[in-house]
């Protein structure tokens, strides 16, 4: 069973006085720009957050917002100025060096963004990597190494070596390879954004499929607002080593924290990350819908509830499992969430229906 990570008020500064430097950061948010210009760097300021176990915790920013030294503190390999990370319970920025190299091992495994294979070990000898680092009998981790290829759509390659594979199937020996060891814990730095758009859905399907079933604590680290979109249960934005907003998929295209996060987020495509919970009006009253038509779930997806829109001539009325009315999508409420334009979502006003958004319900 994974563990719960806690990033408590993290800090990380490059530069002189660092202690001094996190003071200052403290007490006003323009002291980042006054530190730089005294050549000191805030790479992470004030992170706090908690990965719950088996959850995809997204990190996603700009080049320079400080994403990948935040996942660097997470791991220990780089020491904060400031702050603390938990791991089940244990303070990691407490540990010895010793102790830490055994957490590292044994508790948290990297994913790197180009690979990292090692050219003149076969796909099982990379796999298994990790295993041997802990002092598994080779047996053992050869058989752990190609039960994790396995799960990674690799068997049958064990004994090939990493130049004869693509791109998408060396990261995925990469990804195996953090599987082998078990680790309760994947850290995945960019670790998709060096492969083609297509192989990079393949590997983003395949992590997902693999979470279903082995439900890891991960942190996945990506500029990519598509990707983190698709893949964080909850994502944080950063921006100038500050954690500007933490939620989900929905919550930041519905509810951004501010300009920022918004303009982040204005050429999304909402249609395939909002769902029926996420748009509709939820003031209202009575147990079932009143009708024969159509309805919607909770989850329906957005696309889904643009058809049925198109097809009742009222708002769409969105139940639960047992039928009880939960909320309603008028038509121009869908529009509403894509822009002003009725052509934006193609036969969602073709059809007549009630434009004020009537509730649909049997009885007040």
């Amino acid at each position: 069973m994974s563990a719960r990570l806690e990033a408590e008020n993290l800090y990380k500064v490059f530069g002189r006085k660092p202690d001094q430097a996190v003071e200052r950061l403290r007490q006003g948010e323009d002291a980042r720009e006054e530190l730089r210009a005294d050549g000191t760097t805030a790479a992470v300021i004030d992170a706090s957050f908690t990965v719950e176990p088996g959850e995809i915790f997204v990190v996603m920013g700009l080049s320079g917002s400080g994403k990948s030294t935040l996942l660097r503190m997470l791991n220990g390999l780089s020491e904060p100025t400031a702050g603390h990370v938990r791991f089940g319970g244990q303070d990691l920025t407490a540990l010895s060096d010793r102790e830490l190299r055994e957490v590292r091992s044994k508790k948290i495994s990297m994913v790197f963004q180009h690979f990292a294979l090692f050219p003149h070990r076969s796909v099982r000898d990379n796999a298994a990597y990790g295993l041997e680092v802990q002092g598994v009998p080779r047996a053992e981790r050869e058989r752990r190494a190609d039960e994790a290829l396995a799960l990674c759509g690799l068997a049958g390659w064990e004994k090939s070596w990493p130049d004869e594979l693509s791109g998408g199937m060396q990261q995925r020996v990469g990804l195996a390879r953090a599987l082998a060891t078990d680790a309760d814990l994947l850290l995945m730095d960019e670790s998709f954004s060096a492969l083609d758009p297509l192989i990079r859905r393949d590997m983003q399907d395949q992590l997902l499929d693999l979470q279903k079933t082995l439900k890891k604590t991960i942190v996945f680290i990506t500029h990519d607002l598509n990707e983190a979109m698709r893949l964080g249960d909850r994502i944080a934005v950063m921006r100038d080593g500050r954690i500007v907003q933490i939620g989900t998929a929905q919550d930041i295209l519905i509810r951004p924290a501010n300009d920022y996060v918004a303009s982040f987020t204005k050429d999304v495509d909402r249609s395939r990350v909002l769902t029926a919970a996420a748009v509709m009006e939820t003031d209202v009253r009575g147990d079932e819908a009143d009708c024969d038509c159509e309805t919607a779930l909770p989850d329906t997806p957005f696309s889904e509830l643009c058809a049925i829109s198109a097809r009742v001539p009222h708002a769409v009325a969105v139940v639960d499992g047992e039928r009880r009315l939960v909320g309603v999508v008028p038509a121009q409420r869908l529009i509403g969430f894509l822009g002003d334009d009725e052509d934006v979502v193609p036969g969602v006003c073709d059809s007549p229906r009630d434009k004020g958004g009537k509730k649909v319900i049997s009885r007040a």
